[in-house]
């Protein structure tokens, strides 16, 4: 199969064809961080995290930019609120979004700040006034929306359908109600920045215009984000932007839908509104991730406490398999002398000879494998598995299926892991295979560094020797100081096993 997205544009599926062959530039609207972020704000940070991981599962090679609004009438009433000056408070929260977003496993970004590229953003802004797409009144200035034929293209509605749903505030400075500001006058007190029309700041959409096409150019492969982003603030970025290039501004659009609490949208006056920070105390945050990642994206999703234990229960199972694995394949390499690992292209190179070896199997041929061969069998569900994993999220990024086919890959594991005698080689291929999928929805634990490791392992030796010298006062003690460190300890017939809880 062949990539195909979703595209908000057209209302439909597209094959997905990059501007450049073989790189991905991709732009998803970030924070503003005037406060911790809520776990509505989780869903396109770890979705389009997965998207950007997939794209380069696929071979691409991709330029992620996630802004940062550093600066907007929230920071500026919080700061007051706060008696803190808006950099110092947008410092202080672009650090918590960062620590959030290396626990959600999904750090992987450039991060241009809005006060970073004010140079930038007042160059646009003064371009579209000479072009005539904006003008300045009062002090502020605004675009110019009748002169963009097609605004209102990404939300599907007309300027009329747009007047009558949306309230608009009426504001005698603007040519008509539809026009938005792109530079903001100054009140007394608030932090400024000079430009051609006098001090102020930019407007919100005005930002990310200038940010793409800083870091990505006049037209980028994919612009996400969420659905109440649709209107006003991609369809005024379109605008801005190709009144200014004469160009698309993204080929394809991206929205996901909506997180609720408990079955209700969040909002300020239900009081619903979790910070991410505040879940990640008590979740694991692969948990999280787990619940974001196995609902559609254009679906909406209903966060509770009973979708978090599912998240808990399910990375359990699909690390416990992983744990196992990798527990059998150490103890047969370390009595195994001059072993050497094989590398991962041959063992990708195994998995995709297998899948196309097997893909046309008959179940009954399929049995028939099996009861000769429990090595073959393993081999062909792990590559099977891994091959229904790339045809899921080659559909528009379907991502609960490609959790289902890692469900698969961990029951057949759990299966080779039962025969007496296991191969080292097909260890490794089942290892490759789950590490092949982690690498996109990131659900394993993360390793500890191998110091870490190895202190482990010298502290479960010494427990073994004290019980094989029938110290067990000693044996207790060690195992207690690991429960401490939240290692648990297993023993099994092929030795003890441990993990982390």
């Amino acid at each position: 199969m062949t990539l195909s997205i979703y595209n908000t544009l057209t209302r439909s599926k597209e094959e997905f064809r990059s501007i450049e062959p073989g790189k991905v530039r991709m732009y998803v609207c970030g924070p503003t961080v005037y406060d911790y972020i809520h776990i509505g704000n989780s869903r396109p940070l770890i979705f389009f995290d997965a998207v950007r991981r997939y794209l380069e599962f696929s071979g691409y090679e991709v330029k992620y930019v996630v802004n940062f609004t550093d600066v907007d009438d929230k920071l500026i009433k919080r700061s007051e609120e706060r008696g803190v000056p808006v950099p110092e408070l947008a410092d202080t929260f672009i650090a918590a979004y960062l620590q959030d977003a290396e626990a959600l496993r999904a750090d992987r970004a450039l991060h241009p700040r809005v006060t970073e590229n004010i140079a930038e953003i007042v160059a646009f802004i003064a371009e579209l006034v000479a072009k005539g797409a904006a003008y300045e009144s009062g002090g502020d200035v605004f675009f110019r929306t009748k002169t963009y034929p097609k605004y209102g293209q990404i939300s599907h509605k007309n300027l009329d359908e747009l007047q009558h749903g949306i309230r608009i505030e009426v504001d005698e400075r603007k040519e008509s109600p539809h026009d938005f500001v792109l530079w903001k006058k100054a009140k007394p007190g608030e932090i400024r920045w000079p430009s051609p029309w006098g001090d102020g700041r930019p407007g919100w959409h005005i930002e990310c215009s200038a940010m793409a096409a800083k870091y990505l150019g006049e037209t980028i492969d994919i612009h996400g984000g969420g659905e109440d982003l649709e209107f006003p603030h991609h369809e005024c970025e379109a605008a801005q932007s190709e009144s200014l290039t004469g160009k698309p501004l993204a080929r394809y659009w991206m929205h996901n839908r909506y997180l609720n609490i408990a079955g209700e949208k969040m909002s300020k006056s239900l009081g619903n509104g979790l910070t991410v920070h505040a879940i990640l105390q008590s979740a694991k945050p692969e948990a999280v991730r787990y619940v974001i990642l196995s609902t559609h994206y254009r679906n909406p999703i209903n966060f509770n406490d009973e979708s978090l234990r599912q998240g808990e229960a399910g990375i359990e199972r699909l690390n416990n398999s992983f744990a196992n694995l990798a527990h059998r394949l150490r103890i047969l390499t370390e009595v195994k002398a001059g072993w050497e690992p094989i590398g991962a292209q041959e063992l990708d190179e195994r998995l995709a000879w297998a899948a196309e070896a097997n893909a046309g199997a008959t179940a009954d041929e399929a049995a028939d494998e099996a009861a000769d061969a429990p090595e073959a069998e393993a081999v062909r569900e792990a590559a099977l598995a891994l091959k229904d994993f790339a045809e899921r999220m080659d559909d528009d990024f379907n991502t609960p299926d490609a959790i289902t086919a890692m469900f698969d890959l961990a029951a057949a594991t759990n299966k080779y892991l039962l025969v007496d005698q296991a191969s080292t080689e097909v260890l490794q291929v089942l290892r490759r295979a789950f590490e092949r999928m982690d690498a996109v929805l990131g659900l394993l634990y993360d390793a500890a560094d191998a110091a870490a490791d190895a202190a482990i392992e010298r502290l479960i030796e010494e427990r073994q020797e004290a019980r094989r010298s029938r110290d067990f006062s000693r044996a207790d003690e060690i195992r207690s100081e690991l429960t401490e460190r939240g290692i648990i300890l297993e023993d099994t017939a092929q030795g003890v096993r441990w993990r982390r809880k």
